[in-house]
C-alpha cells in the first residue's frame, strides 16, 4: 500500500493482485457523491435504530409500569450489544469486505425493527433490542474503515464527518417521528414508523454505494486478531481517543436518555410530540460534525476537542435552568459540541492507525458505544435519584475527563517536540 500522502491506494484485480489504477474518492472525483449519499443513508439508519425507543421511554414506562431506570435498558441493551460485537464483526470485515458487512447487519437489523414493535412485554422489548444492535454493530466500525481506504486523506475528516452528521439526522428525525406518532397511535405504532423509515434507508444504501476498489482481504486468525487489537491497545493516542469518545458518549447518552423524563414533568407537562420534536436540536449536530474537518484545520485536533468540552459544558449548565428556552439553547450547545468531538476523535481513530484499520475503529465504537450505554442508564438513576441537577453532575464529571485526557495529549506532544528538537541540535 503506498503512503497517504500520495493521495492514491492499491486496488485488487479479480486474480487478487493489487494494482493502482483507481485513485481515492474525493470531492470532484467520480463516485464520491454517490458514496457520500449511500453512507448518509447508513448513518441515518443506525441511529434510527439504534435510538428508536429513547423519545419513548415515559411512554414505555407507563405501558409497561416500571421505572426510567427499568425502562432505559430498551435503549442500554441496544447500546451495549453493539459495543461487544462491533469488533468480531469488524473482523469478518477484514475477511468477507466493507459493503458486504454493512449491507448485512443493516438487512437483519432492519428485519428486527420491524418485529420490535410487536413485542408483549419488558423483556422481550429489550432482547429484540439487544438483537438489534448486535446486527448493527457490524456497520459503523466497517463505514469507518471503508472511508479510510476509499477516501484520500485530505477529505477524511470531511467525509466521516458527513456519516457522523447521517447518525444526527437519524437520531433527530427518529425521535421527532416517535413523539408525533406516538402521540396519536401509541409507542408501538411510533417503533413500526421507524422501521419502515430505515427500510428505505437500506434500499437508498444499497443502490448508491461505490464498488471498493482499495479493500484488501485479511485473515480471520483469531491469533492475528488478538495481535492486531493488542497493538492498538498499546498505542497511547489511540487509547486516549477511545476514552475521549466514551466520555462524550456518556454524557450524550445520559441527557437524551433522560431529557424526556424532564420535560414531560412539572414545571414544563410538555406532550409526547413536543417532546419528540426537542430532538430538531439534532440539525446542529448535523452542522458541526459535517464542518468538523474545517475546524480541525483551523484550530488544530486539540483545539478542536477543548472548543468541543467547552461548548458542552456550557450546555450542561445552561440546561440547570427551569426556563424551557434556556434549556432548549442548553441542548444546542451540548449537540453540537458532542458531534463536533465525536467527529474530530473518530477521525482520528481512522488517521492514526496504519494497520488494522477496522479493529482500531472497532475499539472507538465499542468504546463510544460503552459509553452511550453506560450513560442512558447511570444518567436515569442519578435522575431517579437526585433530579436532572444530578444528571447534569454526572455530564460535567465526564466533561471534566476529556479536558484532562486532552491536557495530558498535549503536554505529551509537546515533550515529544522538546525531545526531537534537542537531539536535533546535538
Amino acid at each position: 500500500m503506498p503512503p497517504a500522502s500520495t493521495g492514491a491506494l492499491t486496488t485488487v484485480s479479480a486474480s487478487g493482485s493489487p494494482s493502482t489504477d483507481s485513485p481515492r474518492l474525493a470531492p470532484g472525483i467520480t463516485g464520491y457523491r454517490r458514496m457520500s449519499f449511500a453512507l448518509f443513508a447508513a448513518g441515518v439508519a443506525t441511529f434510527v435504530l439504534l435510538y428508536s425507543t429513547q423519545a419513548l421511554l415515559p411512554a414505555v414506562s407507563a405501558d409497561f409500569a416500571v421505572t426510567a431506570g427499568q425502562a432505559s435498558w430498551t435503549v442500554s441493551a441496544a447500546t451495549g450489544a453493539l459495543a461487544l460485537c462491533v469488533l468480531p464483526l469488524s473482523a469478518l470485515s477484514e475477511r468477507f469486505g466493507r459493503a458486504r458487512m454493512m449491507t448485512v447487519s443493516l438487512t437483519v437489523a432492519v428485519v428486527v425493527g420491524l418485529l420490535v414493535p410487536f413485542a408483549p412485554d419488558l423483556g422481550w422489548l429489550v432482547a429484540l433490542r439487544a438483537v438489534q444492535g448486535a446486527a448493527l454493530a457490524g456497520l459503523p466500525a466497517s463505514a469507518m474503515a471503508y472511508l479510510a481506504e476509499e477516501v484520500r486523506p485530505k477529505a477524511l475528516v470531511a467525509a466521516i464527518g458527513l456519516f457522523v452528521a447521517g447518525n444526527s439526522i437519524g437520531g433527530m428525525s427518529g425521535r421527532v417521528l416517535t413523539g408525533w406518532v406516538a402521540q396519536a397511535w401509541g409507542w408501538r405504532a411510533a417503533l413500526a414508523a421507524v422501521g419502515l423509515l430505515a427500510v428505505l434507508c437500506a434500499v437508498v444504501f444499497r443502490l448508491l454505494l461505490p464498488r471498493a476498489r482499495h479493500f484488501t482481504p485479511g485473515s480471520l486468525s483469531p491469533r492475528t486478531l488478538a495481535r492486531t487489537v493488542r497493538g492498538h491497545l498499546a498505542d497511547p493516542l489511540l487509547c486516549r481517543l477511545y476514552a475521549i469518545g466514551a466520555l462524550f458518549m456518556t454524557v450524550f447518552g445520559a441527557v437524551y436518555t433522560v431529557i424526556g423524563y424532564r420535560l414531560v414533568e412539572e414545571p414544563f407537562s410538555l406532550p409526547q410530540g413536543i417532546v419528540g420534536s426537542i430532538f430538531l436540536v439534532y440539525l446542529v449536530g448535523t452542522v458541526s460534525s459535517a464542518a468538523a474537518g474545517k475546524l480541525v484545520a483551523r484550530t488544530g485536533r486539540r483545539g478542536a476537542l477543548y472548543l468541543a468540552v467547552t461548548t458542552t459544558a456550557a450546555g450542561l449548565l445552561l440546561s440547570l435552568a427551569d426556563a424551557l428556552a434556556a434549556v432548549l439553547l442548553g441542548l444546542v450547545l451540548i449537540t453540537a459540541g458532542f458531534f463536533a468531538g465525536h467527529a474530530v476523535a473518530s477521525s482520528s481513530v481512522s488517521r492514526t492507525a496504519k494497520t488494522g484499520r477496522a479493529q482500531a475503529s472497532a475499539l472507538y465504537q465499542s468504546a463510544y458505544y460503552l459509553g452511550s450505554s453506560a450513560g442512558g442508564t447511570l444518567g436515569a438513576v442519578a435522575f431517579h435519584a437526585g433530579g436532572w441537577e444530578a444528571t447534569v453532575l454526572l455530564g460535567l464529571l465526564a466533561v471534566l475527563g476529556v479536558v484532562s485526557i486532552t491536557l495530558y495529549g498535549t503536554r505529551s506532544a509537546r515533550a515529544e517536540r522538546r525531545l526531537v528538537l534537542a537531539a536535533a541540535q546535538r
